[in-house]
């Protein structure tokens, strides 16, 4: 694997946010960034389409959370999920030229991108929405949380 390029997005329990509708979302969200990351060429118009509708799903489904619970901080995030959205459609249309290394490198950058979205944005509104319609914060098991701590244990 040359240095430019990421491992491919796996889900793991460290990526739960305790609303079982968001992390149902986020689940197929990393199979599909992950199929498109690990897709022959021959498969990339394939994955991408699958990829921009998906995404358009779950952002819409996001920002519809966001409006209908009247979440404090939806402005930035519904403008992060619309340049996310906007990159996604510019690679569409790249990838249409025959451009397979704009989609190869996009498909790296949402694997990039998304435990820190997912950690900092959608963690605050999976609280939010926990608070709001039952009435306290979500409660999130994990499957191995010794080798949590163990890590957690080696850098500090």
């Amino acid at each position: 694997m040359d240095s430019s390029t990421v491992a491919p997005l796996q889900w793991s329990d460290a990526l739960l946010l305790g609303y079982g509708p968001m992390d149902a979302v986020h689940r197929e969200f990393v199979d599909t960034v992950q199929a498109l990351q690990t897709a022959q060429d021959a498969d990339l118009p394939r994955c991408l389409e699958a990829l921009v509708a998906h995404a358009r799903s779950h952002f819409e489904t996001e920002d519809l959370w966001m409006v209908e619970t009247d979440f404090p901080a939806r402005a930035c995030h519904i403008e992060e999920h619309a340049a996310v959205m906007a990159s996604v459609e510019q690679v569409r249309q790249l990838l249409a030229q025959g451009n397979i290394a704009e989609c190869r490198r996009l498909a790296d950058e949402l694997a990039r991108w998304f435990p820190g979205h997912a950690d900092y944005l959608d963690s605050a509104l999976a609280h939010w929405i926990c608070k709001q319609r039952l009435g306290g914060k979500p409660v999130v098991l994990r499957r191995d949380l010794g080798l949590m701590t163990a890590s957690h244990l080696k850098t500090e």
